[in-house]
């Protein structure tokens, strides 16, 4: 695509997405959410959380469509509202992605606060979180057809579910964590050592952008050596998923071991 001016999308992110009486996020975060939500739109993630600020479903809906009339988007993006928190979603791309986890041999970390270490369980082993990321997906899929202007919106009742694990799915994330409900947020991660992995990417549509994070997630360094494969295909599927188009350039994923003294999720 033709690069854009930076400065028009600043500005449609400061006009719609003010809170009260101050102005949309900062001018590097606008450019950044612009990045972001055009790399929802080419696939490259299937949804981003939005976190920026205090702006409301209403005022996201108005953001892209005004991202829309600067040709920033080609396609239909959706707004799913899930427990008071806002994502904006590319359905096709969360369709599939949720898909692959019911059909596959994914593998969750639970983290439960409960538990002396991480440890390792599958799908079958989570209670409801099948028929949870069926909705979404049943929900997600009614909304093909629908045309291109507006963006459209909706909002799914998640009372009891884990949002943290049903986040991370949405998010793209190949291990997401999980914890029992029952044991509040905590978890048991405190301390412990954990390799945390970075996708970034650089915009070729608009100059003098800093480069776009698209994925940033961690997994317990001691479940590592039996999530290297998962990570791996992971990788090799994001490299040709953006070797596949023309906006983005330069992937580069990263990682690095931390150790905190307690994880907020």
């Amino acid at each position: 695509m033709s690069a854009l001016n930076p400065q028009a999308l600043v500005a449609v992110a400061q006009k719609t997405l003010g809170v009260g009486k101050r102005r949309g996020p900062p001018r590097a975060v606008c450019l950044h959410l612009a990045g972001e939500v055009r790399a929802v739109a080419r696939g490259l993630k299937p949804a981003i959380l939005y976190d920026c600020n205090a702006a409301d479903a209403d005022q996201i809906q108005r953001y892209l469509g005004e991202l829309q009339r600067l040709g920033l988007l080609f396609q239909a993006l959706h707004i799913l509202e899930l427990g008071g928190n806002i994502l904006i979603v590319n359905p096709v791309q969360v369709c599939q992605h949720i898909q692959q986890v019911l059909c596959s041999p994914v593998t969750f970390m639970d983290i439960s606060s409960f538990r002396s270490h991480p440890a390792l369980c599958p799908l079958d082993e989570l209670g409801d979180l099948k028929d949870h990321l069926a909705e979404i997906m049943t929900h997600l899929q009614s909304l093909e057809g629908k045309p291109l202007l507006p963006i459209s919106r909706s909002e799914l009742s998640s009372a009891g579910w884990n949002l943290c694990t049903v986040f991370g799915i949405l998010l793209g994330y190949p291990v997401p964590y999980f914890f029992h409900p029952a044991q509040g947020d905590s978890n048991c991660l405190a301390l412990v050592p954990l390799r945390v992995f970075t996708a970034r990417t650089s915009c070729c549509w608009l100059t003098g952008l800093p480069q776009i994070q698209l994925y940033s997630f961690s997994v317990p360094e001691s479940l590592y050596p039996s999530l290297k494969d998962i990570l791996d295909m992971w990788g090799e599927d994001l490299r040709a998923r953006h070797e596949a188009q023309g906006d983005f350039v330069d992937l580069t994923i990263s990682t690095e071991v931390v150790t905190l003294p307690s994880v907020v999720l």
